[in-house]
């Protein structure tokens, strides 16, 4: 017997032996093409890019993979527990793979074998890491055991909260949310600091199955297995009974974060940072490389530059336009019109005007319907709300040209509508909207800086995404003049200098026929100064001035202002027919405004990486003292002023000066009406195509874009100081309402000198129409004209006598 029980020993020592020989052999061969576990040290997940404001507040974020990378340090503990209650409750205690937790899904396989239940799993924290980071979902054994070796083997190599904050940036978690810190604010729009017990433990059940504990699709189960992982955070003691219960008793509050832009009015903005970080970084580094961008967008200002620019379209609009219809019809028969209302899409950006359906019409009121609203569930609500629209809200849809005359002129049964509810004494009054179809931008700069404080760059990105203030390329038109009068200035000439405004004609070359710009009214008024040329805006003087200086100046003061990259040295370039952009016309004039430093435009403050490192910073001034730790009543930090100068100061005065002009006496006296100093400049293209107005305060830089996305006719008399001036003066008012009033600085060395305004003449102070202009060291006003284009036989200017100059408009006309 005991020879038998040792032959058996023997035996299965030998059996022990051979299968420890082949499992060791096994496990070698797995061993041998085993991930780099060592890599996860250089683990840098993607991550996504967030844009904030100038304030500080979220602007947009871009991801493929929506992640926030969390050290473990910031992780609550209640967030930790939760999870690990419901996927590894001895995480601290093991050593990669959990005996216990083995044994315990091995007894249910079999208490559930033949049932048809899912197995349940045994995989840990560290597990999981394993076959995220370095194995794929394959169900198989050999999986199943290179994951138990690469846990090990992580166990040595890592710490477990290494381990723990690896797992907890690197699950997926429904939503489009990877990670913790994402999963927070996607599905209840708050960090993980302020999680309830509730929220937190919801998070935890979802990295098995995300999309079998959706929160609206599959509600009930969603609320079941959260209180399931409650109850293992009471079993392990991480929360008391009593909290347990008051949690699970709540209800599953998800509020999911909306995507795309997050601050109000900044759609526009955001998708032209999005572009320049693209051009910067491109498309990996935007959408994986977590950068922190701060841009440089104040949210107030560009609420109340949408709002200007807006209700300027459309007042242009009514003006113009008419009446064009409902957008589209649907068929109310006895069905549901809001189901079908609701499929028709809206403007997300314009959230002030509703989609509405035209129930039944009367003379004096149409009975709306207004859309129904989509709870966050994405279920469409039951309820239907019915409101009147008064013919009163009606009243500005000319039809055919024709003012209407009751609510039947405009609108029928099914036709689809957007409306608006203005508040009013009793409540809110529905009136009629409709989307202009004239388009614009409005760019603000602050000027010293090249700053863009706000940017619309049309009515509504949901409509269209192209981007006018940077993507348009337009005429400018007379918008152009101040740079050929500040090339003068620049270069010998002075405001009261004299060019002769009357017919030209200029060869264009061969085969093309004589061109013979005229002024904007079709007549000509004589010899005229500067200043009275870009007051009134007078093509043909600005010409003549053109022709005088030649106009390769004129190409290099356009390229050394960044209006045009390489213009044509035409003389139809002096009136602005090159094309160029908002935001470069508004850039130009910044730098006239900031004392003629060279400004760059920018969007962007400054940018940091991941870890925190500014890897792009604007602000390109140095600042040798501003380092000190603390106050010792030493001076103030200067900053050093290194940019270029590309216009003499007292030449940038001397223009602001004129353009002053323009807004006091000239062709943009809307503009008044901000009740402080502004210097602009109108313009206007060929058949009122295009509608301009830029100009600026002491410390603001705005430039208004007006025009047909197809460039075509908007009307006589829609000039930029009738179009464009109001949308500039709307805004300005509203933006700087809480500052008082600056005057433009004067540089020093600059002689203000009592002139006539018409002649360019010294005068005495105070005699009717005089003003006082500014004249650089060594120059004064004239004694006698020097006619500009009028010339003898040797081409040398006329000099006349005042007198003699007030009749070369009139008499004979022999001049012609």
């Amino acid at each position: 017997m005991i020879k038998l029980f040792g032959y058996l020993f023997g035996i299965g020592a030998v059996f022990a032996l051979l299968v420890a020989g082949g499992v060791w052999i096994y496990l070698q061969e797995m061993t041998d093409d085993l991930p780099d576990y060592t890599t996860l040290k250089n683990y840098e997940p993607p991550v996504m890019t967030r844009v904030h404001a100038a304030d500080g507040q979220l602007m947009a974020e871009y991801a493929k993979e929506r992640r926030l990378f969390l050290p473990i340090q910031a992780v609550p503990e209640m967030l930790k527990q939760a999870y690990m209650s419901a996927e590894d409750k001895n995480f601290y205690t093991h050593l990669g793979v959990d005996p216990e937790g083995i044994a315990r899904a091995a007894f249910a396989y079999i208490k559930n074998y033949g049932t048809g239940r899912r197995p349940q799993g045994a995989s840990t924290i560290t597990q999981q890491v394993a076959k995220n980071f370095l194995l794929t979902n394959e169900v198989s054994i050999e999986r199943k055991v290179k994951e138990a070796i690469l846990s090990l083997r992580i166990e040595q190599a890592y710490t477990k909260d290494e381990i723990l904050e690896l797992y907890l940036n690197e699950i997926y978690l429904g939503l489009g949310a990877y990670g913790v810190a994402a999963a927070s604010l996607l599905y209840f729009d708050k960090s993980v600091h302020e999680l309830t017990l509730e929220e937190a433990a919801y998070l935890a059940a979802l990295p098995k199955a995300p999309s079998n504990y959706h929160p609206f699709r599959d509600r009930e189960r969603a609320i079941e297995r959260r209180n399931w992982v409650i109850d293992r955070m009471v079993q392990n003691g991480f929360v008391d009974s009593t909290a347990g219960e008051e949690a699970k008793a709540k209800p599953l509050n998800v509020t999911p974060r909306t995507r795309g832009s997050q601050l109000f009015g900044s759609e526009y903005f955001a998708e032209e940072v999005r572009r320049r970080i693209f051009e910067m970084y491109g498309e990996d580094r935007l959408y994986e490389g977590g950068l922190s961008v701060r841009s440089t967008l104040d949210p107030e200002l560009q609420v109340k530059a949408r709002k200007a620019l807006m209700d300027g379209l459309i007042a242009f609009d009514r003006r113009r336009g008419g009446w064009r219809g409902a957008e589209k019809t649907i068929e109310l028969g006895a069905g549901d019109w809001g189901a079908a209302l609701a499929e028709i899409p809206g403007y997300s950006d314009v959230p002030e005007w509703q989609t509405a359906v035209v129930l039944s019409v009367s003379g004096e009121a149409a009975e709306i319907g207004l859309k129904p609203e989509t709870l966050i569930s994405g279920d469409l609500s039951t309820e239907r709300k019915r409101v009147s629209l008064p013919f009163a809200g009606m009243k500005w849809a000319r039809v055919s040209g024709r003012a209407p005359k009751s609510a039947n002129d405009v609108l029928n049964p099914g036709d689809v509508i957007f409306v608006e509810a203005i508040d009013g004494p009793a409540g809110p009054v529905y009136e009629l909207r409709q989307f202009p179809k004239v388009s614009g931008a409005l760019v603000a700069m602050d000027p010293f800086t090249g700053r863009v404080l706000a940017m619309v760059g049309g009515f509504s990105f949901a409509q269209s995404e192209f981007n006018r203030a940077t993507q348009a390329y337009r005429q400018p038109g007379s918008a152009f003049k101040p740079f050929i009068y500040a090339a003068a200035l620049d270069n010998g000439y002075t405001p009261s200098s004299v060019v002769l405004d009357a017919p030209v004609e200029i060869a264009q070359g061969p085969g093309l026929p004589m061109w013979r710009p005229k002024n904007y009214g079709g007549k000509f008024y004589g010899p005229s100064t500067l200043r009275l040329g870009i007051e009134r805006s007078r093509n043909v003087m600005t010409v003549r001035l053109a022709q005088d200086m030649g106009m390769p100046l004129v190409a290099e003061y356009s390229k050394r202002f960044g209006i045009y990259d390489d213009m044509m040295p035409v003389l139809s370039m002096s009136l602005g027919a090159g094309e160029t952009t908002v935001m470069r016309m508004v850039t130009a004039y910044a730098m006239i405004a900031n004392g003629g430093r060279k400004v760059t435009p920018t969007l962007i403050d400054r940018i940091q990486d991941r870890y925190g490192k500014t890897v792009f910073r604007h602000e390109e001034r140095t600042c040798e003292t501003c380092a000190t730790d603390h106050w010792e009543s030493q001076p103030e930090p200067e900053l050093i002023d290194n940019r270029e100068q590309v216009l003499d100061p007292m030449t940038a005065y001397q223009i602001t000066s004129m353009m002053e002009g323009v807004v006091l006496r000239g062709t943009a006296t809307k503009v008044q009406a901000v009740n402080r100093p502004v210097a602009g400049k109108t313009g206007t293209t060929n058949d009122e195509k295009d509608a301009w107005f830029v100009g600026f305060t002491p410390d603001l830089t705005v430039g208004v874009f007006v025009g047909y996305d197809n460039p075509k006719s908007m009307g006589r008399g829609a000039t930029g100081g009738q179009v464009a001036a109001p949308i500039f003066t709307e805004f300005v008012k509203n933006a700087l309402a809480d500052q008082p009033p600056v005057e433009f600085r004067v540089p020093k060395g600059l002689q203000l000198i009592p002139i006539n305004r018409r002649t360019g003449l010294r005068a005495a102070a105070g005699t009717p129409g005089t003003i006082l202009e500014a004249f650089k060291p060594g120059t004064a006003p004239p004694d006698e004209y020097s006619i500009i284009g009028f010339q003898d036989d040797i081409g040398i200017p006329r000099t006349v006598s005042p007198e003699a100059g007030q009749a070369v408009m009139t008499g004979t006309g022999g001049l012609y």
